[in-house]
C-alpha cells in the first residue's frame, strides 16, 4: 500500500454515534402529543353529545309496519342538522357510520345499523328526500348521497345514506317524496348548500 492511500485511510473518520437518549425522548414526546390529540378529539365528541342533550330518545320501529315499498343496503353517514351539512348530530348514536338496512314501509323509514343504535322515522316526520353530494365529513360526487329530512323532536335533521347500488337513489328520493304531504310540512333548510 502507497503512503497516499495510508495517509487517506487515516483521514476518514467514524459514522457520528447516534444520541439515543435524545431520539428515544423525541418518540416519546410525540407519542404523548399524538395521544393527546386523540384525546382532546373524543372529549370534543362527548362535548357535542352532551350540548345536544336536549334530543328525545330515537323512535322505534312499530310492531306491523306495513309491507314494505323499498328496501335497500348500504351506508350510513351521519345526521346533520338540516341545511347545515356540517353540523353534526352526535346525541344517541346519530353521529357513528355504520352498515345500513333501510326499508321504506306505509308506516315510515326503518333504519337498521348493525353495531349501531336503530331508529325508526315515521312518515309523519318525513320532510324531504333529495340527491346531495356530501355531510359532514363525506363529499361524494353531485347525487351520490341520499338525505332524507326529518323532524325529531323541535328539530330538522339531514340524514345520508349511501346505497351499495348508487342507481337505487332516484327512486328512493320518488318514494319518500311521494309519501309527504308538502303543504302540512313545508321544508325549513335555510342555509342549505
Amino acid at each position: 500500500m502507497t503512503s497516499a492511500a495510508l495517509l487517506l485511510a487515516a483521514e476518514k473518520e467514524s459514522a457520528a454515534v447516534t444520541d439515543w437518549a435524545a431520539r428515544i425522548g423525541w418518540v416519546v414526546g410525540l407519542g404523548l402529543f399524538v395521544a393527546l390529540v386523540y384525546w382532546l378529539m373524543r372529549e370534543g365528541w362527548k362535548w357535542r353529545g352532551t350540548l345536544q342533550g336536549d334530543l328525545p330518545e330515537l323512535p322505534t320501529a312499530p310492531d306491523d309496519p306495513g309491507p314494505v315499498r323499498l328496501g335497500m343496503s348500504g351506508r350510513y353517514h351521519g345526521s346533520t342538522t338540516a341545511g347545515q351539512w356540517l353540523d353534526r348530530i352526535v346525541a344517541h348514536g346519530l353521529g357513528t357510520r355504520s352498515r345500513v338496512e333501510l326499508t321504506l314501509t306505509a308506516a315510515g323509514l326503518d333504519v337498521v345499523r348493525p353495531g349501531a343504535t336503530d331508529f325508526f322515522v315515521p312518515v309523519a316526520a318525513l320532510r324531504e328526500a333529495r340527491l346531495d353530494k356530501g355531510i359532514a365529513g363525506k363529499v361524494l360526487t353531485e347525487g351520490g348521497l341520499l338525505v332524507v329530512t326529518w323532524a325529531h323532536g323541535d328539530r330538522l335533521l339531514d340524514s345520508g345514506f349511501r346505497s351499495d347500488h348508487a342507481a337505487e337513489h332516484g327512486d328512493w328520493v320518488d318514494a319518500i317524496n311521494s309519501m309527504i304531504d308538502k303543504t302540512e310540512h313545508p321544508t325549513e333548510t335555510e342555509g342549505a348548500r
